[in-house]
């Protein structure tokens, strides 16, 4: 061991002849250790000396590691010590003992939510041994588990500042935690042990699953195709499922089914899931169970459901669900602080998590189906548990909240009902003007919905400075929160007065609204041109804004029209252009320039029918004969050869082209 890890090193006329028993861990002077941590290198010292006994190496690693049951300064203090190069070392040992001994030290330092779990694969060769070392015994399987467990994390590694550790096998680009476990055969080396002897071993197993399936379909791929002693993985997690089994190993059985679900490798109408996983989560919701199981029950229901509507119907209609999750928002118990202090103590502690996760599930509930919002918001006191969620003092809550806001949001009833009775704008304006970005992604979108046309929120919003908010938005680098900026505003300019249209676009500006037009993201655009689109509607407006904006206008739309865009985008623009063309003066701007006037005749024999029924659009307008100035602008077109274009397409096999191009050639006869 490097000598800058000790703070005291032996003398060399110290001889070590001895062997600690286990009853000494219980002296005061482990007390002081568990304080101060300065012994600790001095046992990491012995632990790395080969010529001390293996007797004396292991109880070393057990003193170790209820060290680390200690404090989280205990744990740091260790951290600093480089304890876990020494343990991993240890495991290079032949004695099964003293590995078992290291490992369980291991174990109890990666729980710890101080310790990084990178530092479990800054060596290839690490995890490889972890697998050879879980045939040895039932404590190695069961250690060895419980680390994968809490090391295997979804996001890329990242320096932890321990310089003397070998070079990470994960690098900011590199594979995550799971792909590297499941690469050195992770899933046919633990399936096996599902079946183990041992419950604890069984367990660790299940929830080393668990989390190596968290939204990885190659991994979920792979376990539905697994089979332990003739039985496929998923049958086995069915068995764990049922209700003589122990809640935990139910609980965790469900998550396995879940994330292979959610990954598309078992099928949303599987029996397993509906008539298995569903209604064993609902039952983790129940009065009966721990509020922590109340907590992981309802969350794991609310991810599984999420994206599927005949489960959350399913889901909704089972147990009176709705109505049993009210009662997570009962917490603290109204109960004597006397008589009931360590109930009070514990509800204090698992009130935030019971709100969080009943505002997931509703938020799951009620994503798509009317009638299951409907029950939702009619169950007691739900529009204003929402708006206290708002302004909770904790994050997650405040997020699940807005997700349960922006959920019930999607009703069309409910934004002209109960949304107005509560006014729900004014806490959710609150949020979006201070909060960190994850909960401003979905608040803004929630406000889009509010922005909607027949919205009665729409209004008072407008009033208290969205505008503003909203272009501040949209020059964000968060990409969701440019994409919600701008459509929030796309929503606030359908047919909306001049003075808000104007308004848009003058806190916009005509920079920014390039910039947008420019974005490279394709939602971004389309929003953008959807905003263009509902700022050029109706005669007055479209006179107006291409009056003093036109040139921009015109210029921006010739750029997109030029440029490498997918269809959807040239179709929009089109469309633009369409609604220009229905102006009084505006369509002028399209008359005076040959560049446009090319392109629409160019789409007019496009290969796509969308892009030539939108171009056709344009030229109707242009060439309608009871406007002043018709005569001039068809023969213009006519000398183009637009005539003939439109000959051509009224024999068009699409009914929409051939009427449309009827139509237009009505105008030249009439």
């Amino acid at each position: 061991m490097s000598t800058d890890c000790l703070t005291s090193t032996p003398r060399k006329s110290c001889k070590v002849s001895y062997a600690l028993s286990p009853g000494w861990r219980s002296l005061p002077a482990l007390l002081s250790f568990q304080r101060t941590g300065t012994h600790n290198p001095w046992l990491l010292y012995l632990l790395q000396q080969e010529s001390s006994s293996t007797e004396l190496r292991t109880e070393c690693a057990v003193v170790l590691g209820s060290l680390a049951m200690g404090t989280e300064n205990n744990v740091k203090s260790l951290l600093d010590c480089h304890i876990i190069p020494a343990l991993l070392q240890g495991l290079l040992s032949p004695d099964l003992k003293f590995i078992e001994a290291c490992l369980r030290c291991l174990r109890t330092i990666f729980i710890s939510p101080v310790t990084p779990e990178d530092l479990l694969y800054t060596d290839a060769t690490v995890i490889s041994h972890l697998m050879a070392l879980l045939s040895r015994s039932r404590y190695t399987q069961e250690y060895i588990c419980q680390i994968f467990s809490h090391c295997c994390k979804l996001q890329h590694w990242h320096s932890c500042g321990f310089k003397s550790l070998p070079q990470p096998l994960l690098c900011a680009n590199g594979p995550d935690h799971q792909t590297i476990l499941f690469n050195h055969g992770a899933v046919q080396s633990i399936a096996h042990l599902l079946v183990s002897a041992s419950y604890k071993v069984r367990m660790q197993a299940l929830k080393c699953f668990s989390v190596l399936a968290f939204e990885n379909p190659q991994v979920s791929m792979t376990l539905v195709n697994v089979s332990v002693d003739g039985e496929l993985l998923p049958q086995i997690f069915v068995k764990m499922l049922q209700r003589d089994k122990p809640i935990e190993m139910q609980l965790t059985s469900a998550k396995c089914l879940t994330s292979m679900c959610r990954a598309g490798a078992i099928r949303t109408d599987d029996p397993c899931i509906v008539l298995k996983t569903l209604p064993c989560l609902v039952r983790m919701c129940s009065k009966e169970r721990l509020l922590e199981e109340r907590v992981e029950g309802a969350e794991t229901l609310a991810y599984l459901i999420e994206t599927d509507v005949e489960l959350q119907r399913i889901a909704s209609i089972t147990d009176h669900l709705i109505v049993m999750l009210a009662d997570y928002f009962k917490y603290p118990s109204s109960v004597s602080a006397i008589t009931d202090i360590k109930r009070l103590d514990h509800d204090l502690k698992h009130a935030h998590e019971l709100r969080q996760a009943a505002f997931k599930l509703y938020a799951s509930l009620g994503a798509n189906d009317e009638d299951i919002r409907k029950k939702i918001i009619e169950t007691e006191n739900m529009m204003d548990r929402i708006v206290n969620g708002l302004s909770e003092s904790s994050i997650k809550v405040r997020l699940a909240a807005v997700r349960c806001l922006h959920s019930l949001s999607r009703s069309v009833q409910q934004l002209r009902t109960s949304f107005q009775d509560h006014a729900v704008w004014k806490p959710l304006m609150k949020v979006l003007q201070n909060a960190p970005n994850e909960i401003l992604v979905v608040a803004s979108s929630t406000l889009c919905n509010l922005l909607l046309e027949f919205s009665p929120s729409k209004e008072p919003i407008l009033e208290s400075g969205a505008i503003e908010l909203l272009c501040s938005l949209t020059q964000s680098e968060n990409l969701a929160l440019r994409v919600n900026g701008i459509w929030a505003l796309m929503n606030m300019a359908f047919q909306a007065e001049q003075k808000i249209k104007s308004d848009i676009l003058r806190g916009l500006s005509t920079e920014q609204l390039f910039q947008l037009l420019s974005d490279s993201d394709v939602n971004v655009l389309m929003k953008t041109l959807g905003l263009l689109r509902n700022l050029l509607s109706t005669r007055p407006h479209i006179d107006h804004i291409m009056s003093t904006h036109g040139k921009q206008i015109m210029q921006a739309v010739t750029l997109i029209l030029e440029g490498e865009h997918n269809i959807e985008v040239k179709e929009q623009t089109l469309c633009i252009l369409a609604n220009i063309a229905d102006g009084t003066t505006a369509k002028e701007l399209i008359m005076t320039n040959d560049d446009i006037l090319q392109k629409i005749k160019y789409y007019m024999s496009h290969s796509n029918a969308k892009l030539q029924l939108a171009a056709m659009f344009c030229i109707s307008n242009l060439i309608w004969n009871e406007e002043e100035g018709s005569q001039e602008r068809q023969d213009k077109l006519r000398d183009m050869g637009i005539v003939d274009i439109l000959h051509k397409l009224s024999q068009s096999s699409d009914p929409n082209l051939c009427d449309k191009a009827k139509t237009a050639l009505q105008q030249y006869l009439a």
